[in-house]
Order: C-alpha cells, then sequence, then structure tokens
C-alpha cells in the first residue's frame, strides 16, 4: 500500500488517465484526475512492477460529475522500449458528447479552409471558446504518446498545443496534425511531439502516427 502523495503512485496515475483521455476522450470531453484516493505496488517476478490504482475523474467540462475509476498499470522491467501495460475500469456513467461531437464534426467538415491554428494556450493561457474541442482533442492525442513512452521515472503533461493543421482526407474521418509540448515533470524537460490524430463522432479517435 503506497500513500497516495508517493511520486511512483501520481507517475502512474498520469500513464492511467492518458490512456483512458485516448480511449473515451474528445472534443467534447476532457478527462482529468480530481484525487488519487488509492495505490498499491507489487513487484512481479521476471516481469516487473503493477500498480493498482484507484482514481477520482472529473470532465473540464462537467465539474459537478466525478467518476471513480480503478486501473491496473504494468511496468516491465528493463525494457524502456515497451509501453506500460494498462486496464482501466470506469465505475459510474461518463456524460454523453454524442451532440456535442456531431456539432463539432458537422463545423468542421463545413469549413471552406482546413482548420490551423497555434499556441493553445497562449502565453497568458488563453484558449479561444472555438479551439477549446481542438484543445481536447490534443488531450486524446498526447494521452496516446503518453501512455505509449512513460516509464516508472517519467511523467509527462501537456503543456501546449504548438501547432495544429487539419488535413483534408478522402474518407470521413478528420485529421488533425499536432506538434504538441510535453513537459515532462521528473527532468523538467519540454519535448515537442509531432502526432496526428484521426477522429470521427461514431469511432472515436485513434493515433495514426
Amino acid at each position: 500500500e503506497l500513500p497516495p502523495s508517493h511520486f511512483p503512485a501520481a507517475r502512474a496515475a498520469a500513464v492511467a488517465v492518458g490512456y483512458l483521455r485516448y480511449l473515451r476522450g474528445g472534443p467534447g470531453r476532457g478527462l482529468q484526475l480530481r484525487e488519487l484516493r488509492r495505490a498499491r505496488r507489487q513487484d512481479i517476478d521476471d516481469v516487473g512492477h503493477k500498480y493498482d490504482l484507484e482514481l477520482e475523474l472529473e470532465d473540464v467540462l462537467d465539474r459537478d460529475r466525478t467518476v471513480t475509476c480503478t486501473a491496473e498499470v504494468v511496468y516491465h522491467l528493463g525494457n524502456k522500449n515497451t509501453a506500460p501495460d494498462v486496464q482501466v475500469t470506469v465505475q459510474g456513467e461518463l456524460r454523453s458528447t454524442e451532440e456535442a461531437d456531431q456539432e463539432f464534426y458537422n463545423r468542421i467538415r463545413s469549413l471552406e479552409k482546413e482548420l490551423e491554428a497555434e499556441n493553445i494556450p497562449d502565453s497568458h493561457g488563453n484558449i479561444p471558446p472555438e479551439l477549446e474541442p481542438i484543445l481536447l482533442l490534443a488531450w486524446v492525442a498526447s494521452g496516446y504518446v503518453i501512455w505509449r513512452n512513460s516509464t516508472e521515472n517519467t511523467k509527462f503533461h501537456l503543456a501546449q498545443v504548438k501547432h495544429v493543421k487539419q488535413v483534408k482526407r478522402s474518407d470521413e474521418d478528420l485529421q488533425f496534425d499536432y506538434v504538441v509540448l510535453l513537459h515532462e515533470m521528473v527532468s523538467q524537460e519540454v519535448i515537442p511531439w509531432e502526432v496526428t490524430l484521426l477522429w470521427h463522432p461514431r469511432r472515436g479517435g485513434r493515433v495514426s502516427r
């Protein structure tokens, strides 16, 4: 049993939240950690360290409602190139975003010129309302990057969308090419990362590179 303030427990929680953002996030839902309630670490022979976590999450667009989530994060011994294994279970219902998703999709599809923006949020922390869904999709894309590239000794946080450009496609997906700045809290490094996200209201998001 670990105290929730224990740094490795907090790092494992960041991986679980990143993974969940990738799976369940979107332009109308921004999941973030409100509280790490419980954490337990177990050494598994010849595999690595397993963290069992209980998290309380909130949606930045609906802070009155929280959901509890249990997560299991396994870091593999010695192999820095293997992503942690993550399993998450959400207890309770996440707010439906069907309507907001469809509205956003239609708005982007009807643009005459592909969307392009930079510095979200800007140096004063401001986010234009029309770019908020674009930032939340960056949470989805960076959630994937954080999950795939985390080790037991890292804790990544999305600092800023440096640049985003929509790319026209012949199929139904929306494509956004992002350059995101990830702040690695342990080393204090800020790392630029290029990531392409495909998104559709029925299929959700997936990172293609």
